[in-house]
């Protein structure tokens, strides 16, 4: 990524930082590694984020939403300011999500989950206190977007074997198209996450966010295939926070949470296996740290067993949940393959 002048991206930023604070940069590091958009920054004694998008559009719209939301909460950056096709916001801590609730006990690990959650619903609330609802775009609001959502199955399919005539796919594509309900951050993945030095956990990347049911936000977290909590303690957790403000029974919640999920949990398993086929397997080290796809056969499992269970809660996706199960024991075959080359 560079500019029109040659510069790449490292040094267009700095350069930028260095023109908009009227400070030098001290040091200048690249968290997710040089090919992401942000780049930490010390300058002035302090530690901050400076994104540079290929679409200038999005990081505007992106800072604005974080001026907005932040009038009503901190559990998201502060926007600093914006130059040009940069932004500045403060840094939310190194300790990213994925990487520390792997290291912590089960007991923890849920109350780390708990604080995840519940700064996803205090994020929702604060929304409904802005216009954002006016300006935001309305996400997977056409019809091709659904259609290509729920017609993840058919690559599911093929990894499993043929799908139930019981499926409904058109009542499917009913079920999840839904228009702008409320605000979503989108692209919750546990990656996007960090904790600071005080132990706050704060979520961060809110380039693709716009409107829709809500729910979408915990399916992405759920259904982050390096995620290591199983899907009905999170479901346990999701219920303990749920916040009745946001307009929408639990019960009808928790039901379009079922069926949207099974069709998420859908596509992430197809991008792993797709990831795989064309990268091969990678170690969970690896995927943590640079946020990358689950490409480890431990972490399909997962995403499949998580597919399996939210596809048995309803009548409508029932009929998928033999093909997870069928996927599941798939890649429980590699692992166990892998495990024991490792061994020999």
């Amino acid at each position: 990524m560079t500019d029109t002048a040659g510069k790449t991206a490292r040094d267009y930023i700095v350069e930028t930082a260095e023109a908009f604070f009227d400070r030098p940069v001290e040091d200048v590091t690249a968290p997710g590694g040089e090919s992401r958009a942000s780049f930490r920054l010390r300058i002035g004694g302090r530690s901050l984020i400076a994104t540079l998008r290929p679409n200038f559009r999005r990081t505007h719209l992106e800072a604005h939403v974080l001026r907005e939301l932040g009038e009503h909460c901190d559990d998201l950056p502060v926007c600093l300011g914006v130059s040009g096709e940069v932004m500045f916001q403060s840094d939310v801590g190194s300790r990213r999500l994925n990487t520390l609730i792997a290291t912590l006990d089960a007991p923890r690990q849920l109350d780390l989950a708990a604080e995840a959650v519940a700064a996803l619903f205090r994020i929702h609330a604060a929304a409904r206190k802005t216009k954002l609802h006016e300006i935001m775009p309305h996400l997977g609001a056409t019809e091709s977007w659904v259609e290509t959502f729920i017609g993840g199955i058919d690559q599911l399919q093929e990894l499993t074997g043929g799908i139930s005539d019981a499926f409904d796919r058109n009542a499917a594509c009913a079920a999840v198209a839904i228009t702008g309900y409320q605000f979503v951050k989108w692209d919750c993945r546990s990656g996007n996450a960090a904790i600071d030095d005080d132990d706050r956990l704060r979520w961060f990347d809110f380039e693709y966010a716009g409107m829709r049911h809500g729910a979408e936000d915990f399916a992405w977290l759920i259904g982050d295939e390096a995620w290591p909590i199983a899907p009905d303690r999170m479901v346990d957790v999701l219920i303990d926070a749920f916040d009745p403000s946001c307009g929408i029974p639990l019960d009808d919640y928790m039901h379009y949470l079922a069926i949207y999920m099974t069709f998420h949990a859908t596509q992430r398993m197809n991008l792993v296996a797709r990831e795989a086929k064309k990268r091969g397997w990678a170690s969970k080290h690896h995927i943590r740290k640079y946020d990358d796809a689950g490409r480890n056969p431990a972490f399909a499992v997962h995403i499949a067993e998580v597919g399996a269970y939210f596809s048995d809660q309803t009548t409508l996706t029932a009929p998928l949940t033999r093909n997870f199960l069928a996927a599941r024991d798939g890649f429980a075959g590699i692992l166990a393959e892998r495990l024991e080359k490792r061994s020999a």
